[in-house]
């Protein structure tokens, strides 16, 4: 471990100075990020878009138990991202916290690729821990190649956001289609479906971590140990009782996922422990320092409502894919399920740098909206998506199936909210967070998305459970009015959101 990503001695004259100082758009060093991220989040996504479906048809479990496992499950996955990032910022530093997260990665994957029924929570747990250590940190150093005033950085997140939906995109289609029999099926015997699918996701993660392996040194002094001040031995012991630490809790990660109830418990202390944390440290930062972080507070919070929405992808819509949805997208057959997990990412891929440029181009004619106004907007576009979603009934047969052309347009519309939202929300936490805790602001943000995962397990439950011993055209419009009720509290969120920003635009200060 310690030879493969230890302190890198010889930087090649490189200085953090000399990389934030680039030329150009985007710093070369980004798309080194950029590819370790993709390759990682076809891991990610190709196994979240597997695990409903996977739960109902291969488990045996109700719809309503699935979401709330769903839900459990994914609420891990993000809660985790605050602990990695802590230990990152006191402990291992960006890089062999990212590097450790791959690993775990790496063998959960392999474990559900051997027999994902009888080993499920178990491989599951690896791959929460390591998530959990993986993916805030490669954000944050994102963040740290560009100067705190630097202009381009919201850009530099869309281009990051991009690689990491062309990982969703690939992952999210070809594991469940793999999976489910429409892709690859006369090569992959049936009874093995399950396991190549999520073995695809082991392979990609052994990419991402070689790639990133391989170019880090060209990130100079970017992410190593906080601890480097310490005698080598000591720094060792406390990385070593963090590696010991992280397989420990494996089993006790497997109990709390597999009983919903656990999660209850977990999500009732997680949140406000984090708050309790945050706020011990802003006694060390000045007045400035705290009005910042209280903004960041602001958008963290109602980022958690906007993934309870969002996040019906890999529940609710799952299902409602797997269900309700005819197989054709412009006359071409699809798994339903492939384009409910990837369509979004492919709208990402293609308006991503466009929306980048945008902002750049609003930026320089000093018209550019701040980014407060920009969340607002993303719930708006959340809604008009959640209302196409609603309006597919209308256009049902007798069976219960539905537009597939109809639903992908949905999942268009929402594209351009989470552009105005997730990647411009990823800068915010860098520009307003005090350097000590970058990472574990970081970490805050995907815990949001922890609640966000949560709550959607709740929404998602609470709709297959209204359903339930329902026709397949009566679970159809149940659904339907179920996404329709969503759209309206996206909308009363966005116009909060803009009313306050004046408000928000103050705590904020100098970060635009």
């Amino acid at each position: 471990m310690s030879s493969t990503i230890d302190e890198i001695q010889d930087f090649k004259g490189i200085k953090v100075d000399d990389i934030q100082n680039f030329k150009g758009k985007y710093p070369k060093q980004l798309w080194y990020l950029f590819f370790s991220e993709m390759w990682e989040r076809f891991c990610f996504y190709g196994m979240r878009g597997m695990l409903v479906v996977f739960m109902v048809s291969q488990l045996m479990m109700d719809e309503k138990t699935a979401n709330l496992q769903y839900g459990a499950t994914q609420a891990f996955v993000y809660a985790f991202t605050f602990i990695g990032g802590l230990f990152a910022d006191k402990i291992l530093g960006y890089r062999k916290s990212l590097f450790w997260g791959g690993l775990l990665m790496i063998a959960g994957s392999i474990i559900l690729a051997a027999d994902p029924k009888q080993f499920f929570f178990f491989g599951i747990s690896f791959t929460i821990i390591g998530t959990g250590f993986f993916k805030p940190n490669i954000s944050t150093m994102v963040g740290k190649l560009y100067k705190d005033d630097d202009h381009r950085r919201d850009a530099g997140f869309s281009l990051f956001y991009a690689g990491v939906n062309l990982g969703a995109l690939i992952g999210g289609y070809i594991c469940i289609a793999v999976a489910n029999g429409n892709m690859l099926a006369s090569y992959v015997p049936q009874h093995l479906r399950w396991n190549v699918a999520f073995g695809f996701a082991a392979i990609v993660m052994i990419i991402s971590l070689l790639t990133f392996t391989q170019t880090q040194k060209s990130l100079g002094e970017i992410g190593l140990s906080p601890l480097s001040h310490l005698e080598i031995s000591k720094r060792r012991i406390f990385e070593i009782a963090t590696y010991v630490g992280s397989l420990v809790i494996i089993p006790v990660i497997m109990t709390m996922v597999a009983k919903t109830e656990y999660t209850d418990y977990f999500m009732f202390v997680i949140g406000p422990a984090a708050l309790l944390y945050l706020f011990y440290e802003m006694r060390y930062f000045s007045s400035a320092e705290n009005k910042k972080l209280l903004a960041a507070l602001v958008f963290i919070i109602f980022s958690i409502f906007f993934w309870a929405f969002f996040e019906q992808s890999g529940g609710s819509l799952s299902l409602f894919a797997a269900n309700n949805l005819h197989n054709t997208v412009l006359g071409v057959k699809l798994d339903p399920n492939g384009v409910n997990n990837s369509a979004n990412s492919l709208f990402v891929i293609g308006f991503a740098a466009l929306i980048g440029m945008v902002w750049l181009w609003m930026n320089k004619r000093k018209f550019e909206p701040n980014t407060v106004v920009k969340f607002g907007l993303a719930f708006l576009f959340l809604a008009g998506g959640f209302y196409v979603f609603y309006y597919t009934k209308f256009f049902a047969d007798a069976s219960g199936k539905t537009s597939l052309d109809l639903f992908t347009f949905g999942w268009f519309i929402i594209t351009f909210g989470e552009l105005c939202l997730s990647p411009i929300g990823m800068s915010a936490m860098t520009k307003l967070s005090p350097q000590k805790t970058q990472a574990v602001i970081m970490g805050m943000w995907f815990l949001a998305s922890a609640y966000g995962q949560y709550f959607a397990g709740l929404l998602g439950a609470n709709i297959a459970e209204a359903s339930e011993n329902a026709t397949n055209l009566e679970k159809l419009n149940v659904y339907a009015d179920g996404y329709q009720q969503l759209a309206v509290y996206a909308v009363i969120a966005g116009i909060v959101l803009i009313a306050i920003s004046p408000f928000v635009k103050k705590l904020m200060q100098d970060v635009k």
